[in-house]
């Protein structure tokens, strides 16, 4: 039975945010065929204008999204709205019941904290949402973190961080081999900067 990844999008979502993490999974499906389903979600089911602009046509509602293993939050201008969108929280509140993993990535971290569900953990998120969170003393943030495993809700920095995220969970779920399988296949390879 494949594991089931959804992406819950709103307009002014990051591209990378959810582009980056997709591609990880979906190479995964590739190299696993079988073993990974990957779908978008979007309160309407409109087509979603992201913050840089690119368009995207969700492959259903929040109400009508189907059970999922990971449910990914990205992160964008659009979680300051998204944060207080009842849709949004509800849709999270369902899928999260049945999911082995809630994450986020930058600025989607803001969602799950007004959700609740970075009560007592310890959470990451990209540097402007970082003081948003200081706000709540009930967060630990991890400042630096690529990202942050606290079990059934992992949390990711800003944008790029998303792809060291899903590569983590890829090793988490299918395990060290197929991980390394997709970084070759993606040819992703980060050096420091000097």
């Amino acid at each position: 039975m494949p594991h089931t990844i959804a992406f819950l999008l709103f307009d002014d979502a990051e591209e990378l945010d959810f582009i980056g993490p997709w591609e990880m999974f979906t190479l995964a499906g590739e190299l696993r065929p079988g073993d990974v389903r990957c779908y978008t979600a979007s309160e309407t089911g409109a087509v979603v204008t992201c913050a840089k602009g690119l368009r995207v046509l969700p492959d259903c509602t929040f109400d009508d999204a189907p059970a999922a293993d990971v449910v990914i939050i990205p992160g964008g201008i659009g979680t300051r709205r998204e944060r207080d969108n009842p849709a949004m929280l509800a849709a999270i509140e369902r899928l999260r019941r049945g999911a082995a993993v809630t994450a986020s990535v930058c600025t989607g971290a803001l969602v799950l904290e007004r959700a609740g569900l970075l009560d007592g953990r310890r959470a990451v998120t990209h540097r402007v949402g970082l003081p948003i969170l200081a706000r709540n003393p009930r967060v630990t943030l991890v400042e630096g973190a690529r990202y942050v495993d606290e079990g059934d809700i992992v949390t990711a920095a800003g944008v790029s961080a998303g792809i060291d995220m899903a590569l983590h969970l890829i090793r988490r779920l299918w395990g060290e081999e197929l991980a390394r399988a997709v970084r070759d296949a993606a040819e992703y390879y980060p050096e420091p900067w000097g």
